[in-house]
């Protein structure tokens, strides 16, 4: 077996690989990726990242977001968003947006990876996983951004936030809001009260 077929043996299909990760089982290793994306065996989807299609019975499944990120980060740190979650929180937002942002402590700025653009924002903090509260805050973060009516967003995550318990809100605020978020909030808690938790 020559060189090129033991290295498409290590691959897995679905599976996104960076240039570095295949150098274990190449010693040609750009020879081999130039040959293995010409037969179409692989993707390039960006500088140095791969993508080894998984087939389903309507043709190429596209690489999931998250290996994506996870291949072009060298990280499994960082939170995929999207502003269409903040239309789960019945605040006032209903425009579906073609955007992915990265919340991670290694890049930052607009990349294309895959044909697909993302958004990395470096950032301190952020949760393994999404919650209500941090989803309001991010909402109240980012609500400039956004193509609906502000005024109307922010009348309405106020209603919300109000009756979200306020220990619980606070956490939020302290660990992932912006300076404009936390006064704006300091303010809505001096002119209303907050659910007790």
């Amino acid at each position: 077996m020559n060189a090129l077929e033991e290295l498409k043996k290590r691959l897995k299909p679905g599976q996104v690989y960076r240039r570095v990760d295949l150098e274990q089982w190449s010693t040609a290793v750009d020879r081999h990726l130039k040959q293995l994306v010409e037969d179409g065996i692989l993707q390039k989807m960006s500088q140095g990242l791969y993508y080894y299609p998984a087939k389903a019975s309507f043709g190429v499944v596209p690489p999931e977001d998250q290996k994506l990120v996870s291949a072009f980060l060298k990280s499994d740190d960082f939170l995929l968003t999207s502003p269409n979650l903040y239309n789960s929180l019945g605040a006032g937002t209903t425009q579906l947006y073609n955007k992915r942002v990265v919340y991670n402590h290694k890049r930052h700025g607009l990349f294309m990876l895959g044909g697909k653009e993302f958004d990395f924002r470096l950032k301190h903090k952020f949760p393994k996983e999404f919650s209500e509260e941090f989803l309001l805050v991010d909402l109240l973060n980012n609500v400039n951004e956004l193509a609906e009516d502000r005024e109307d967003v922010l009348r309405s995550i106020k209603e919300k936030i109000l009756k979200e318990p306020e220990s619980r809100m606070k956490r939020a605020v302290n660990a992932y809001a912006g300076e404009r978020t936390k006064t704006l909030f300091n303010q809505w808690i001096s002119e209303g009260t907050l659910a007790h938790a």
